[in-house]
């Protein structure tokens, strides 16, 4: 069962002990230092503004107020209350079966340290994980949901296995990235193995008009891969050859880690981003004859994304 044992199946997981980390955010540029917690049974992942006196926002699909280039949770209701670029850590939290924690920041963004999951999955691994008193619970898809904009699409299927799986597909003008494709089983063993190393990417063409809008201000060549047309130009270069579609599997992971309950569904993306991804769970909890809710102990392990408590039924 990919590191749990079988007695664990329906039971939560948190970190054992805190960890913190400190790093820049890509697109304020303002150094932030993060820490993850421990949290009791059935708090699911909590994003709090250390700085803004504690406030927390919890990381659900409903809670996502901006999708431009990266996701960020917030309350619309008092717009200082912000958390961005919450795809990669929410990605490494889902990655390691991590039920329940608090994300604990000091500004109004989380650092993106190498642009991958990779560093988050350290942090957890190093915290070490524990499994808790509490009902796990599994949000299975029953009928396809699609939602589409132009020549991009991401759809959710229901999945004869006991897993989630992705694909995605991606198709730049740029002569380094090109078209790719890949799919994954993903298995907490898959998702690091297969997605969590991946880097984010951007052109080079596109650099100085994403800093003039206020975006981008802390990236570099040490956090994210820069391609200018046939040219990587990182120095060490890319770390698989397939590296810009696998970070694409890897942000939909993180982005469908908002769904608040790990994911039984097979899905699909198609130059899809951030907004088609919330759209995409929008659509889900808009129809409930589209899924339901399935006791871990019923399924197994292995699926990897998060259900909000006001939208859930009772579990089978």
């Amino acid at each position: 069962m990919d590191g749990y044992l079988p007695q664990d199946l329906g039971r939560r997981r948190t970190l054992k002990a805190s960890i913190g980390c400190v790093g820049v955010g890509v697109h304020s540029g303002r150094r932030v230092s993060l820490s993850l917690h421990p949290a009791t049974a059935g708090t699911g992942i909590l994003f709090r503004r250390k700085d803004l006196g504690g406030l927390e926002v919890a990381a659900l699909w409903d809670n996502v107020v901006d999708t431009r280039l990266c996701t960020v949770l917030g309350d619309p209701t008092r717009p200082e209350i912000r958390i961005g670029t919450v795809e990669h850590v929410m990605a490494a939290l889902a990655g390691c079966g991590i039920d329940d924690a608090i994300v604990e920041l000091d500004g109004p963004e989380v650092p993106i340290l190498d642009g991958s999951a990779a560093p988050f999955v350290f942090l957890i691994d190093c915290a070490g994980t524990t499994t808790r008193a509490g009902r796990a619970e599994v949000l299975e898809v029953i009928r396809p949901i699609r939602v589409q904009e132009g020549a991009a699409w991401a759809e959710l299927l229901p999945n004869g296995g006991d897993r989630f799986e992705g694909s995605f597909e991606i198709e730049f003008n740029a002569g380094a990235i090109g078209r790719q494709h890949c799919a994954e089983r993903l298995t907490p063993h898959g998702f690091r193995t297969g997605l969590a190393s991946a880097r984010t990417f951007a052109l080079a063409e596109d650099v100085e008009a994403l800093r003039a809008a206020g975006l981008a201000l802390g990236g570099d060549l040490t956090n994210a891969v820069v391609v200018e047309g046939d040219r990587v130009l990182n120095p060490g270069g890319l770390r698989r050859p397939d590296e810009f579609v696998r970070h694409k599997l890897l942000d939909a992971v993180g982005d469908l880690a908002l769904a608040g309950a790990p994911l039984r569904a097979r899905f699909t993306g198609h130059r899809s981003g951030h907004a088609l991804n919330n759209r995409l769970l929008r659509k889900l909890f808009a129809d409930r004859s589209a899924w339901r809710l399935v006791s871990a102990a019923l399924v197994g392990e292995g699926s990897m994304v998060r259900l909000p408590a006001a939208a859930a039924p009772a579990v089978l």
